[in-house]
């Protein structure tokens, strides 16, 4: 067949490139279908992944009759390489990235994208297809053309396009034969300080560079090294670096399972998850996102007043977040609603005094740290301890956000002990025995009522609320935050309950009572981390490290992982790429590996 193939269908073996200011999703035939500017909740000005009719908007590099591609990232970078080959053995490489390096003392990271073209065997034509939109795909952009440049202007952003590809055939979509390097960079209404081809390469090496830097230092474990590496990646290009804001997810409205109506916009900070991705990096010796986010928490806290503090906020700390539909758009394979705003900003989840505690902990213990808390920064902690104490056995929507149903979570009441206990412990490192003595009373406190409340006799488990009876696997988080030993007969009675009523083979559910939208069809992936960690702590090393390796065999061709796997078929749900489910490749393996010693 001769000609343009169709676009792949749409799916989430996506390539992420980003810079930790923006990043856009890139198809495995190097289509970039998503990619919010100037930042990550902002306007997708590609939108294809949420509408995937001729009105999405795209950038498309198509080979001429298409028979193949490959994709992989440049080893240790957040450099994607993709290579597509046509019906005649005549191959293209496209090489995608965001820059991102070190320049006049400072990060360098523009809103812009590079994509490079070379032919690597024959003279294949290619095609671009260039179609950005603005407000939501409603808008069409003006155009204006210069002699390198083509410029696309909308009401509140301008892109332009420098290219050394011939304008007339990309204004006009016209395929021309490519028997040399072209480059194209998307970004600012700037003009380039110098040319194109050399801009592209410079801007290039520097970004695999600094890629390779960060990836050098990182204290990895012997085994699964590439999988850490990639996860560890991923979550440094969800950190929004201006203010340390950490985003769950780059996409929205990406359901949870197929028709379940359960999509919801992840493209905000969530303090939960922003500490589950702190305490990930820092167990590789990645100290910079911490310091980074440490700005983002400190604000937070300061913003409480020693009052309710919101789960999550917008990556400028945008407290209202309003939630909202938009009927234009279909939706991921056409599986709307497509929502904009997250409602869960209005909720109580009185687990977020502990995740706010457990951020900051570090900072008062690693001398590494160029800014290290102190009493000042305690004293702001403290605040927050309070508050944990006055809610800890009050009602509150849980960490899974449930928007009809209140009740005293357990995992909520486990985050405030763990507020309790840490600020003890920071307040014996600061020498402040009085402070010290008053938080371990309230932490022995809270663990006793916790112990005593949570523990279902009838369902031999902890479960999920005080005097409830459904199980819920956020309380195996007692064993991470060390509120409980692992050996505890309650602890191991509860994983095998779980285990029994939430498990399908490596995949686990996160509860088993039936929600506002019925009862979950997919497993949550960090769920299933969870369950590895446990049965690690447990002393079920084996088990845990065939459900692990299953649970890599889940990752895209690229190595990433959205928020849900389909029990039955192993695809992909749910908003992508997720940083829980990042975290879970690196916690595992830091925690099931053999340990270097074994082999140096």
């Amino acid at each position: 067949m001769n000609g343009f193939a169709p676009p792949a269908p749409p799916s989430l073996r996506l390539g992420v490139i980003g810079n930790c200011a923006y990043s856009a999703l890139i198809d495995e035939r190097a289509r970039v279908v998503w990619c919010c500017l100037p930042r990550f909740d902002g306007d997708p000005v590609f939108n294809a992944l949420l509408d995937p009719s001729e009105r999405g908007s795209d950038w498309a590099l198509d080979i001429e009759d298409f028979a193949s591609a490959e994709q992989a990232y440049v080893r240790n970078t957040a450099i994607l390489r993709t290579v597509l080959t046509d019906t005649h053995g005549q191959r293209l490489e496209i090489t995608d990235f965001a820059p991102r390096f070190q320049s006049r003392s400072r990060y360098f990271r523009p809103m812009m994208m590079v994509r490079r073209v070379r032919p690597l065997i024959g003279a294949p034509r290619l095609r671009v297809r260039l179609n950005p939109r603005f407000d939501w795909g409603r808008r069409a952009p003006g155009l204006t053309q210069g002699s390198n440049h083509l410029r696309f202007v909308g009401e509140a952003l301008t892109l332009r396009l420098t290219t050394d590809a011939p304008l007339a055939y990309v204004l006009s979509q016209q395929p021309f034969i490519v028997t040399r390097e072209y480059n194209f960079l998307l970004g600012p209404d700037e003009t380039l300080a110098e040319g194109i081809g050399d801009t592209a390469r410079h801007f290039e090496q520097e970004t695999a560079a600094y890629w390779r830097h960060w990836s050098q230092r990182l204290h990895i474990p012997l085994e699964w090294q590439d999988a850490v590496i990639r996860a560890a990646i991923t979550l440094k290009l969800s950190l929004f670096e201006d203010t340390g804001a950490i985003v769950a997810a780059m996409t929205t409205s990406i359901p949870e399972a197929p028709h379940s109506g359960r999509n919801w916009d992840y493209r905000y900070c969530w303090l939960r998850d922003a500490f589950f991705v702190v305490r990930a990096l820092n167990s590789l010796s990645e100290v910079g996102t911490l310091e980074d986010y440490l700005r983002w928490l400190s604000n937070v806290v300061a913003q409480a007043r020693g009052g309710h503090i919101q789960p999550l906020f917008g990556v400028g700390l945008e407290r209202e977040l309003p939630e909202s539909t938009l009927d234009h758009l279909p939706g991921y394979r056409s599986m709307g609603p497509v929502r904009v705003g997250n409602q869960a900003a209005e909720h109580f989840q009185h687990d977020v005094y502990g995740n706010v505690v457990l951020g900051a902990a570090q900072a008062f213990h690693d001398a590494r740290l160029l800014h290290r808390a102190g009493l000042a920064e305690f004293e702001h902690l403290e605040a927050v301890g309070e508050q944990a104490v006055r809610v800890f056995d009050q009602p509150d929507a849980g960490m899974w956000e449930l928007r009809t149903r209140a009740r005293v979570h357990t995992s909520s009441a486990l985050m405030c002990w763990a507020a309790c206990d840490r600020l003890a412990k920071i307040a014996q490192t600061l020498q402040l025995s009085d402070r010290a003595g008053y938080w371990s009373m309230h932490a022995k406190r809270l663990r006793e009522r916790i112990l005593a409340e949570s523990w279902s006799q009838e369902r031999q488990a902890f479960v999920e609320s005080f005097g409830g009876r459904d199980l819920d696997a956020s309380v195996l988080l007692m064993a991470e935050v060390n509120f409980i030993d692992p050996k505890d007969p309650r602890f191991i009675a509860t994983v095998d309950a779980l285990e029994k009523h939430l498990c399908d083979g490596p995949y686990m559910r996160r509860y088993e009572a039936a929600d506002d939208f019925g009862k979950p069809e997919t497993a949550f992936n960090i769920c299933s981390f969870w369950r590895i960690d446990a049965l690690a702590r447990i002393g079920r090393k084996p088990q845990a490290r065939e459900i692990f390796e299953a649970m890599l065999a889940t990752r895209n061709h690229l190595g990433l992982l959205s928020e849900d796997t389909h029990e039955r078929t192993g695809e992909l749900w749910g908003n992508y790429p997720q940083t829980y489910s990042m975290v879970g490749i690196i916690n595992g393996a830091v925690r099931l590996s053999a340990p270097w010693d074994s082999v140096v």
